[in-house]
């Protein structure tokens, strides 16, 4: 079985990572025995419970088992991909409960694996979220928040050689409005990622503020742009699991992320799947 087989070295400059994407789509059609997945989910920390709301989970796979993927290296986060058959339809749905990210120094490749594996499997539409800090001070713990725009302070890129690709309308305005049928209500905000994984400073706060950022965080934007390149459609949403650092009076800690995260766990799940059954 392929937990005795060495994982693709996604970071070796002679290997391809959309072989290992397609590989790793070609393992996943096997081993669920879906032909094609329509859209995919990445879900960080708090949007757990929305796979358990989608519809029937046809099969569940540790991801350490598939090509490219490892387990995942932050508490909160599921070691798992799910096929997840929708609920009223004959669509599937790719649900990443296994993210890396940037700052586990695993390289730009592996960020951006499960997003390409996600095309390679027929997705047209994925749906990336995350946990945040929030500048906005009427945004409490627990708000869900649309990503419109975002700033990239990462100072990398998933692109490699000389490929230029649009970001203009990155986070798709149709996918928002659909969203927003769901729940008019909804906020829009510019997501700022930082590579982390500590978190940022007061002055980084009012910085991210200064250039126009609304959502702080250490995931998403190098996804949604291997997204773009790969032709598929992005849904960003944010949860802000606390008031950044300087708007809040309190220390930060990931213990906060967590338990804002399990607080408003139903309630945003269940919005999260209503807004797939529409995608």
């Amino acid at each position: 079985m392929s937990d005795v087989t060495p994982a693709p070295d996604l970071d070796d400059p002679t290997t391809d990572p959309f072989d290992i994407a397609r590989e790793a789509a070609a393992y996943i059609a096997q081993a669920t025995g879906v032909a094609r997945h329509h859209v995919a989910l990445v879900l960080g920390s708090g949007w757990g419970g929305a796979a358990e709301l989608l519809g029937e989970t046809v099969a569940e796979l540790p991801s350490h088992d598939v090509p490219g993927f490892a387990a995942p290296a932050v508490v909160g986060h599921v070691g798992t991909i799910r096929s997840i058959r929708i609920e009223g339809t004959d669509r599937h749905a790719l649900v990443l409960g296994s993210r890396t990210h940037l700052y586990e120094g695993r390289g730009v490749r592996r960020v951006v694996h499960g997003v390409r594996t996600a095309a390679a499997t027929g997705a047209s539409t994925v749906v990336l979220t995350n946990g945040c800090g929030g500048l906005n001070p009427l945004w409490g713990p627990g708000t869900p928040v649309l990503i419109n725009d975002h700033l990239n302070l990462t100072a990398t890129s998933p692109l490699e050689g000389a490929t230029f690709v649009d970001l203009t309308d990155l986070y798709s305005s149709r996918l928002r409005a659909v969203a927003r049928e769901v729940d008019p209500t909804l906020d829009e905000g510019v997501y700022v990622q930082f590579r982390g994984p500590h978190y940022e400073t007061p002055a980084e706060v009012r910085m991210a503020g200064t250039l126009g950022g609304d959502l702080v965080g250490m995931s998403t934007t190098l996804e949604a742009i291997a997204a773009r390149q790969a032709g598929i459609e992005v849904l960003g949403i944010s949860l802000v699991t606390n008031l950044a650092a300087g708007i809040s009076p309190e220390p930060l800690s990931h213990e906060e992320v967590l338990e804002a995260g399990r607080a408003a766990g139903p309630r945003i799940s269940a919005l999260l799947a209503q807004i797939v059954r529409r995608l």
